[in-house]
Protein backbone atom coordinates (compact mmCIF):
# COMPACT_ATOMS: atom_id res chain seq x y z
CA UNK A 1 0.00 0.00 0.00
CA UNK A 2 3.01 2.31 0.36
CA UNK A 3 5.83 2.95 -2.11
CA UNK A 4 8.78 5.12 -1.10
CA UNK A 5 11.31 6.94 -3.29
CA UNK A 6 14.37 8.69 -1.83
CA UNK A 7 16.36 11.50 -3.41
CA UNK A 8 18.86 14.19 -2.46
CA UNK A 9 22.01 12.16 -1.89
CA UNK A 10 25.35 13.12 -3.34
CA UNK A 11 28.96 14.01 -2.65
CA UNK A 12 29.73 16.66 -0.04
CA UNK A 13 32.79 17.78 1.89
CA UNK A 14 33.06 17.23 5.63
CA UNK A 15 31.16 19.94 7.47
CA UNK A 16 28.69 20.40 4.64
CA UNK A 17 24.96 19.78 4.46
CA UNK A 18 22.47 17.72 2.47
CA UNK A 19 18.70 17.35 2.61
CA UNK A 20 17.25 13.96 1.77
CA UNK A 21 13.67 13.65 0.58
CA UNK A 22 11.39 10.63 0.61
CA UNK A 23 8.13 10.80 -1.33
CA UNK A 24 5.45 8.22 -0.59
CA UNK A 25 2.55 6.99 -2.64
CA UNK A 26 -0.65 5.88 -0.99
CA UNK A 27 -3.57 7.55 0.73
CA UNK A 28 -2.69 6.37 4.24
CA UNK A 29 0.71 8.02 4.61
CA UNK A 30 -0.32 9.89 7.76
CA UNK A 31 -1.08 6.58 9.52
CA UNK A 32 2.56 5.47 9.43
CA UNK A 33 5.52 6.32 11.55
CA UNK A 34 8.50 7.10 9.31
CA UNK A 35 12.20 6.54 9.77
CA UNK A 36 15.58 6.87 8.13
CA UNK A 37 18.20 4.12 8.23
CA UNK A 38 21.63 3.87 6.66
CA UNK A 39 23.97 1.10 5.62
CA UNK A 40 27.68 1.30 4.90
CA UNK A 41 29.53 -1.45 2.97
CA UNK A 42 30.15 -4.50 5.13
CA UNK A 43 27.95 -3.25 7.97
CA UNK A 44 24.39 -3.94 9.05
CA UNK A 45 21.62 -1.43 8.56
CA UNK A 46 21.71 1.27 11.24
CA UNK A 47 18.93 3.40 12.69
CA UNK A 48 19.27 7.14 12.07
CA UNK A 49 16.00 8.90 13.01
CA UNK A 50 12.25 8.39 13.29
CA UNK A 51 9.16 10.59 13.39
CA UNK A 52 5.63 9.94 14.64
CA UNK A 53 2.49 9.93 12.51
CA UNK A 54 1.65 13.57 13.18
CA UNK A 55 5.26 14.72 13.32
CA UNK A 56 4.95 15.71 16.96
CA UNK A 57 7.59 13.31 18.25
CA UNK A 58 11.05 12.62 16.87
CA UNK A 59 13.93 10.39 17.91
CA UNK A 60 17.49 10.21 16.65
CA UNK A 61 20.55 8.04 17.08
CA UNK A 62 23.30 9.35 19.33
CA UNK A 63 25.71 9.38 16.39
CA UNK A 64 23.65 12.08 14.63
CA UNK A 65 22.29 13.94 17.64
CA UNK A 66 22.41 17.69 17.15
CA UNK A 67 23.32 17.35 13.47
CA UNK A 68 20.39 15.65 11.71
CA UNK A 69 16.72 16.64 11.79
CA UNK A 70 13.81 14.52 10.59
CA UNK A 71 10.53 16.14 9.57
CA UNK A 72 7.42 15.32 7.55
CA UNK A 73 4.73 17.04 5.54
CA UNK A 74 1.69 14.79 5.44
CA UNK A 75 -0.08 17.04 2.93
CA UNK A 76 2.75 16.27 0.48
CA UNK A 77 3.29 12.62 1.51
CA UNK A 78 6.90 13.52 2.16
CA UNK A 79 9.51 12.96 4.87
CA UNK A 80 12.84 14.81 5.03
CA UNK A 81 16.21 14.32 6.64
CA UNK A 82 18.20 17.52 7.01
CA UNK A 83 21.87 16.60 7.55
CA UNK A 84 24.29 19.25 8.78
CA UNK A 85 27.92 19.10 9.90
CA UNK A 86 28.44 15.94 7.89
CA UNK A 87 31.33 13.64 8.75
CA UNK A 88 33.11 10.99 6.64
CA UNK A 89 31.60 8.30 8.88
CA UNK A 90 28.14 9.41 7.69
CA UNK A 91 28.96 7.92 4.28
CA UNK A 92 26.34 5.26 3.52
CA UNK A 93 23.26 4.42 1.52
CA UNK A 94 20.31 6.09 3.24
CA UNK A 95 16.88 4.45 3.23
CA UNK A 96 13.49 5.74 4.28
CA UNK A 97 11.01 3.33 5.83
CA UNK A 98 7.36 3.24 6.93
CA UNK A 99 5.98 1.23 9.80
CA UNK A 100 3.46 1.04 12.61
CA UNK A 101 3.30 3.64 15.33
CA UNK A 102 5.51 1.61 17.69
CA UNK A 103 8.15 0.52 15.17
CA UNK A 104 10.88 2.33 17.11
CA UNK A 105 14.52 1.86 16.17
CA UNK A 106 14.46 -1.73 14.89
CA UNK A 107 14.63 -2.10 11.12
CA UNK A 108 12.75 -5.40 11.32
CA UNK A 109 9.65 -3.54 12.53
CA UNK A 110 9.28 -1.52 9.33
CA UNK A 111 7.09 -2.82 6.53
CA UNK A 112 7.98 -0.62 3.57
CA UNK A 113 11.34 0.53 2.25
CA UNK A 114 12.69 2.78 -0.46
CA UNK A 115 15.56 1.86 -2.76
CA UNK A 116 18.05 4.15 -1.03
CA UNK A 117 20.16 7.16 -1.96
CA UNK A 118 23.95 7.35 -1.69
CA UNK A 119 25.56 9.92 0.60
CA UNK A 120 29.33 10.31 0.37
CA UNK A 121 31.24 12.68 2.67
CA UNK A 122 34.85 13.45 1.78
CA UNK A 123 37.47 14.37 4.36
Amino acid sequence: QVQLVESGGGLVQAGGSLRLTCVASGRTFSLYAMAWFRQAPGKEREFVAQISQSGGTTDGANSVKGRFTISRDNAKNTVYLQMNSLKPEDTAVYYCAAGGALSGRLSSNYNYWGQGTQVTVSS
